[in-house]
């Protein structure tokens, strides 16, 4: 059976930047208080003119031009969302329709777990010889649902996508194992009321009546800190591997605290955590392929090495990932630049 290796990377991310200085004028906190408890220090939000099909677009046809392909040579199109831009047309058909091709498409729903979920998916289909290159993207436009006067939600959040080409390989490249879970009787902690609608700005022209991201704080750090280091042992596990075969770890960047408690249980060095929460903030599906890519392109991840990516989300759902790194042989992405 073929592999499915990761030969394209791209990311998208608003131009528009929410520091932890605004936030101080628009809600009763602090930079201090910001960083202390979540590392967070500013985040990208969307604007007038982003969605989730603008950023998604970017994002994917950064990884086809990496991976060195066009939209008519990918078979299929899977997009990890908890906020489409349509709620009956599927996000992937939304950014099918813009780059062309005829791929097939539909969307995966694990919240922040969405990317590695979608992965395990698409990969599933490129390993069973279905299709030979698929284009799996994680992207959310949460801002749009937070309301900026509650300091417990405001803070965390920020937009953006990231998307990877996977194609048939024969070398052992790509996704080589996975853990997927979910505690449903944990919904009720993370959710958003209603039936949300789709609109482009941001927290600054918000309609009151919208319905806006409900989360318990308190149970969603116990359940994260616990989930994520358990889930991703389990996949190093299933690879056949040890924690000291591990290169790097990508985590889902909800919390700086929640990411250290996954390193302290790999037992894993610093360097081997790749960490962008401080920058843009919980990307929720987005979070993991932007800091896969950004890790990709410092150069940092290198032919052969083995990389845990976790991530855990409303649902209350999880998903790692023992993804074995480079192309080996198989068309070859193109250098960062």
């Amino acid at each position: 059976m073929p592999n499915a290796a990761i030969t394209g990377w791209g990311v998208a991310v608003p131009d528009r930047v929410l520091t932890n200085q605004d936030l101080e004028r628009m809600v009763e906190t602090s930079d201090e208080w910001i960083v202390s408890r979540t590392g967070i220090r500013e985040r990208r939000i969307v604007g007038a003119n982003d969605s989730t099909t603008s950023l998604a677009t970017d994002a994917a046809r950064k990884a086809m031009e990496k991976a060195g392909c066009t939209a008519d040579d990918v078979d299929l199109i899977v997009v990890a969302t908890a906020t489409p831009d349509d709620f009956l047309v599927s996000q992937s058909c939304l950014v099918q329709a813009e780059i062309g091709g005829s791929a097939a498409a539909f969307d995966v729903g694990a919240a922040c777990a969405g990317f590695v979920t979608a992965l395990a998916v698409a990969t599933q289909f490129v390993n069973g010889g279905m299709y030979n290159r698929a284009l799996v993207i994680g992207v959310d436009t949460l801002t749009r649902y937070i309301d900026y006067t509650d300091r417990g939600t405001c803070v965390l959040f920020g937009d953006g996508a990231g998307a990877v080409v996977i194609e048939s390989s024969s070398e052992p490249r790509g996704l080589l194992s996975t853990e997927l879970g979910a505690d449903g009787a944990g919904h009720k902690h993370l959710y958003v009321p209603g039936w949300a609608q789709m609109v482009p700005e941001s927290a600054d022209i918000f309609p009151d009546s919208r319905p806006h991201l409900q989360m318990n704080g308190r149970e969603v750090f116990r359940f994260a800190v616990q989930v994520m280091g358990d889930a991703a042992l389990k996949s190093i596990e299933k690879a056949g591997l040890t924690l000291d075969q591990v290169d790097m770890l990508i985590p889902h960047q909800a919390n700086a605290r929640i990411i250290s408690a996954a390193q302290r249980q790999l037992q894993l060095p610093e360097e081997k955590v790749w960490i962008n929460v401080d920058r843009f903030g919980n990307t929720s599906a987005a979070s993991v392929p932007i800091a896969l890519a950004e890790a990709a392109d410092a150069g940092v991840l290198k032919e052969g090495d083995n990389v845990v990516l976790v991530a855990f989300g409303a649902g209350l759902a999880w998903a790692a990932g023992l993804v074995r790194w480079g192309t080996d042989g198989t068309s070859p992405a193109t250098p960062a630049s």
